[in-house]
C-alpha cells in the first residue's frame, strides 16, 4: 500500500501570527514591521522577503472602504455634526489600518516563501 504525501500545507497561519514561514516558531519580526535577519529558531534567512507596499496597499483599500461606507451610512441616517464624524472615524480608521498591518505583512512573506516567489529576470532565448 503506497502512502498519499499530501504536500505541504499553506503557511497561512504562520504568516499571521509573525512566525517563521518554515519552521513556524521563531520570530518574524524584530519590531513593528522590522524583519529579523534570520530566525532564531531554524536559521532561515529572510533576505528573500519582500511585501513592499503589498500590505499597505491591502490594508489601505480594505480598511478605508468600511470607514468610508459607515461614514457615509452615518451621514445619511443621522446627519450628525462634523466632530461625530471626527471622534468616530479617525480612531476606527487608525485601528483598521495599524491592527492588520502587520499580520498582513507576516502573510505576504510566509506565501512567499511558500511558492519560492522571486525577482523577475529575464532568460534570453537561443536562436536554435
Amino acid at each position: 500500500m503506497t502512502e498519499h504525501l499530501s504536500p505541504e500545507p499553506l503557511p497561512i497561519g504562520r504568516g499571521l501570527r509573525g512566525r517563521c514561514p518554515r519552521c513556524g516558531e521563531g520570530h518574524l519580526f524584530q519590531g513593528f514591521l522590522t524583519l529579523r535577519p534570520r530566525c532564531e529558531r531554524c536559521g532561515l534567512d529572510f533576505n528573500f522577503a519582500d511585501a513592499g507596499d503589498g500590505p499597505a496597499v491591502f490594508v489601505i483599500l480594505i480598511g478605508g472602504a468600511l470607514v468610508v461606507f459607515a461614514a457615509l451610512m452615518t451621514e445619511v441616517v443621522y446627519q450628525p455634526p462634523y466632530w461625530v464624524h471626527a471622534a468616530l472615524w479617525l480612531p476606527l480608521i487608525l485601528l483598521l489600518t495599524l491592527g492588520p498591518l502587520r499580520p498582513i505583512k507576516g502573510l505576504l512573506i510566509a506565501l512567499q516563501y511558500h511558492h519560492k516567489a522571486r525577482e523577475g529576470r529575464l532568460e534570453r532565448r537561443s536562436d536554435a
